[in-house]
């Protein structure tokens, strides 16, 4: 029995656009995974993470990123601690449940590299941002809120 590559070795149109979902659900579940990992006290009351991050701006080897976190962020700890929390929160149940998804995927793509940016100096952290914004830019591209998603539900973005 003769079959051809292309039944066999290719995805099906519902394989791919499923896969490409699991994709989105599971960048959104790192998401989860990050806001979940922090200590929200120490954040939220005491603006311990924003005061890591002026740590490492201070001694930035870009002056903008000094400068920059001393004009917006260093003057409002706990408000920038909160947006920084809760927008790790936002961004991974916006993906697991695939509500807004294009724009949790670009917000997930910017949030990254400004971490990347504040954190050039430490390439430590970078694979994980790295990897982050690579699944973020594939599920935008393959337009991952196709199915198993709330935009799919609700005929968002062409879903």
């Amino acid at each position: 029995m003769h079959t051809t590559a292309a039944t066999t070795d290719l995805l099906t149109a519902s394989q791919y656009a499923a896969w490409m979902a699991v994709l989105r659900i599971g960048l959104g579940l790192w998401w989860i995974k990050s806001f979940a990992h922090k200590d929200l006290g120490g954040w939220l009351k005491r603006g311990s993470g924003i005061e890591w991050g002026g740590s490492v701006a201070e001694k930035h080897k870009w002056g903008f990123v000094k400068t920059g976190f001393d004009k917006v962020v260093r003057p409002h700890p706990i408000p920038m601690a909160y947006i920084v929390v809760f927008s790790e929160l936002a961004l991974g149940l916006g993906l697991v449940l695939g509500l807004l998804t294009p724009v949790a995927l670009v917000c997930s793509i910017l949030l990254n590299l400004l971490y990347f940016v504040l954190m050039i100096n430490d390439w430590a952290e970078q694979g994980q941002n790295l990897m982050m914004v690579l699944a973020a830019g594939v599920a935008l591209g393959t337009q991952s809120w196709a199915v198993f998603s709330l935009d799919h539900l609700f005929h968002l973005f062409g879903a």
